[in-house]
């Protein structure tokens, strides 16, 4: 353990208070361990001391067996002590014990390397050899167009420096998060490599959306067809056309679902439009003020 670490409160080395959960705990890590990681601060050795330091803060502070360890210790002793003082020295603290107090009694160091996973005379490390540590979690974002989220693809990616091919599955969708496990930032002194979220973003298709995991599709319907029933043709993304059989008095905005004929077992959703003719012949004038007239006769019969 660092004698700077040491002499120093852990809830200050990742800037929380002494009372913040643990999801605000391991937030303020990732913040901190990515502004500070080796491999965003190359040869400066202030910044990768900082990475340590965090790393080992967050080793007890992520750690509710460790972080009620070490709250009990530094109620005691206080938030920070000397470590050239305590170092080979013994301590004895109150708590749980045979006599209901917990007692600790021992070398300093040992108190400190079990909560600390290592050793106390220092490196973090124990008895001086690296202790392996997991690289941190990387996010990218990725632009899809609407076919390659639709069918999936594979892509190569250049992420700090490096080159990642990341398949993609089928049917991603928009703000969706896609983990390359071990694709992350490299780990430390042998230790496993994190892993990289790809955030993706689709662009639109001017013909068809999304709707959860199924396509949507707007569907233009004749006026007539609407009231009396049919069918119309409704194009499918895989260029197939299907038959949509619409009932009669239909009305515009009604939704109907196309089993099957989405992408990847999903379902096509033919959301119905209604045409309303504008440039009318007289005789299709004449026709529509004929039912106008034959609705307004049964409303005042009605009446």
């Amino acid at each position: 353990m660092n004698d700077n670490l040491m002499n120093t409160d852990l809830y200050e080395v990742l800037g929380v208070a002494i009372d913040a959960s643990a999801d605000e705990i391991a937030k303020a890590y990732k913040r901190l361990a990515r502004e500070n990681h080796p491999d965003v601060n190359p040869d400066d050795t202030a910044a990768e001391e900082r990475f340590k330091g965090i790393t080992a803060a967050y080793e007890v502070l992520g750690d509710a067996e460790k972080r009620a360890e070490y709250d009990e210790f530094r109620a005691m002793v206080g938030p920070g002590f000397d470590g050239d003082t305590f170092r080979g020295s013994t301590f004895t603290g109150s708590g749980f014990g045979p006599a209901g107090e917990q007692v600790f009694v021992g070398d300093i160091g040992d108190l400190l390397g079990g909560l600390f996973g290592s050793g106390f005379a220092g490196g973090g490390s124990a008895y001086g050899r690296p202790v392996p540590r997991r690289g941190s979690d990387i996010e990218a974002s990725l632009s899809l167009d609407f076919d390659e989220a639709m069918r999936g693809t594979t892509r190569t990616l250049v992420v700090d420096g490096r080159s990642v091919n990341g398949r993609i599955p089928p049917g991603v969708r928009a703000g969706q998060r896609i983990r390359l496990a071990g694709q992350g930032a490299p780990g430390i002194d042998g230790g496993p490599a994190g892993d990289l979220y790809l955030v993706v973003s689709v662009e639109p298709h001017p013909v068809y959306g999304r709707s959860g995991r199924h396509l949507t599709i707007e569907v233009p319907i004749p006026y007539a067809t609407a009231v009396l029933g049919g069918t119309v043709p409704v194009a499918t993304y895989d260029g197939d056309p299907v038959t949509l059989k619409v009932p009669a008095g239909t009305s515009s905005g009604q939704t109907m679902r196309i089993r099957g004929r989405g992408v990847a077992g999903s379902d096509l959703l033919a959301t119905v439009v209604i045409e309303v003719p504008t440039d009318l012949t007289p005789a299709q004038r004449a026709a529509v003020e004929s039912m106008a007239a034959a609705f307004r006769s049964e409303v005042d019969e009605a009446a």
